[in-house]
């Protein structure tokens, strides 16, 4: 054994092994949770997990464990659907969904034809992920290409598991982002280029059917259907006003869920962000096919979208995801996306349990996106993607974490108290990538 590649961390670890249901208490089996743990990495991956005493025993001997009693493990958070080039715009004043694209998104994505500008807002955008205890995400870069070329570029230094990709848009938006008859090529050159490359995989980006042509949607498919290993990521009834206009562009579609079905573009692998507007009839075709729905309850409240239905998705079998979206979105943290998402239940009288919210936002989005067999749990030979969270990291979360008395008291103080402060460090790929400052 080469222990020089080998750490060994002692802390309190959570993570799921499958859906807790939705219950007050985690169904038998499904928690994973080890008062005083021990997190043994080997190199990028997890070597082993388990209970301190237990363990300490097989340890190398004289070697150096971090203590971090006190503080919490979980697997890192998973984003299911951002636009990182929205970064700069979050906090504009809110509209409802087609005014805030043409007075702020697409103006703002204008610029990043510019490769400087992309790869310095890659970074600060990874920056801001990482400081909030995101290790994975679904994102969006702009309709030029050197957009996602820089973003992978930096996600590839930095060794993070990402998936990106180049939005498709040919119609129906300002003509400097229009991508014409070059988006196709585009699109084909950087999944040559990124796709399946260390930790780095494409997503099939068309921004959403009114701003792609029937004949873009159809090669998208095309695509899709030739690489089953690519992603898919688009938009899907998040607007009233959208859903309109998907009509009117489409008029002998079904329903907005139609276009992209005639297009090929529903499968496993396929996220579709918001879907607040949906019929059983359409959740039940997105469940027949594997497809899931990223609810981002930030930005939906934020812009007024309306209200994610998850009962109506479990009774139909439908798969949902969280995720943050911005610009629209109000904060990159899992944690404010909890909030909201419980704020979105509580409205609609669907209580959000905490074991639901940190499940679905770590080993739940990581099944959605078949991810699961790298990340999404703390277990053996998955990779070493993961949080330090710190209970006591504001006076405020401190006093109401040292008033509970259950694990499922803690969690969901920190599901409605917690920010990025309470983000101690964030590894990914078994290195510490972001430290909180003090």
């Amino acid at each position: 054994m080469n222990s020089s590649t080998d750490t060994f961390i002692r802390a309190e670890l959570i993570s799921f092994a499958r859906d807790p249901g939705d219950g007050n208490t985690p169904e038998p089996g499904s928690l994973e949770h080890y008062g005083d743990g021990l997190l043994w990495l080997k190199g990028q991956h997890i070597h082993a997990v388990g209970h301190f005493a237990e363990l300490s025993p097989s340890l190398p001997k004289g070697v150096e464990i971090i203590d971090y009693r006190g503080k919490l493990i979980m697997p890192g958070f998973i984003d299911t659907h951002v636009h990182y080039v929205q970064l700069d715009i979050m906090a504009s004043y809110g509209r409802q969904l087609l005014d805030w694209l043409n007075d702020y998104t697409f103006p703002e994505e204008c610029r990043f034809a510019n490769h400087a500008h992309a790869e310095a807002l890659s970074n600060a955008f990874l920056d801001e992920m990482l400081r909030a205890g995101t290790t994975t995400a679904q994102v969006f870069g702009s309709s030029h290409p050197v957009s996602v070329d820089a973003f992978f570029s930096v996600c590839q230094k930095r060794q993070l598991r990402m998936l990106a990709g180049k939005v498709l848009m040919d119609r129906n938006a300002p003509d400097a982002l229009l991508d014409g008859t070059s988006g196709i090529a585009d699109t084909e050159r950087l999944i040559e280029d990124w796709h399946g490359k260390q930790r780095l995989g494409y997503s099939l980006t068309p921004r959403f059917a009114p701003t792609s042509t029937k004949a873009q949607l159809d090669a998208t498919g095309a695509l899709l259907r030739n690489d089953p290993s690519l992603w898919l990521q688009t938009h899907l009834a998040e607007n009233s006003g959208e859903l309109d206009w998907v009509a009117e562009l489409f008029p002998g579609s079904q329903d907005y869920l139609s276009v992209y079905e005639k297009a090929g573009l529903v499968g496993s692998r396929s996220t579709f962000a918001h879907g607040i507007h949906l019929d059983n009839g359409m959740r039940k075709r997105l469940a027949e096919r594997g497809a899931n729905i990223a609810f981002c309850p930030s930005s939906n409240l934020f812009l007024g979208s309306g209200l994610f239905d998850r009962e109506a998705a479990n009774e139909t079998g439908m798969a949902f995801t969280y995720a943050s979206d911005i610009g629209a979105g109000t904060d990159l943290s899992g944690f404010d996306t909890l909030k909201s998402a419980y704020q979105v239940g509580q409205l609609r009288g669907q209580p959000l349990t905490a074991w639901q919210g940190f499940y679905g936002l770590t080993y739940g989005n990581a099944k959605a996106l078949s991810l699961d067999s790298h990340i999404g749990q703390l277990a053996p030979s998955l990779e070493a993607d993961f949080v330090v969270i710190d209970p006591q990291a504001t006076s405020l979360l401190s006093r109401r974490i040292n008033h509970c008395t259950t694990l499922g008291e803690r969690l969901f103080a920190l599901m409605m108290l917690a920010d990025d402060r309470a983000i101690y460090e964030t590894w990914s790929g078994g290195q510490c990538q972001h430290r909180r400052d003090s």
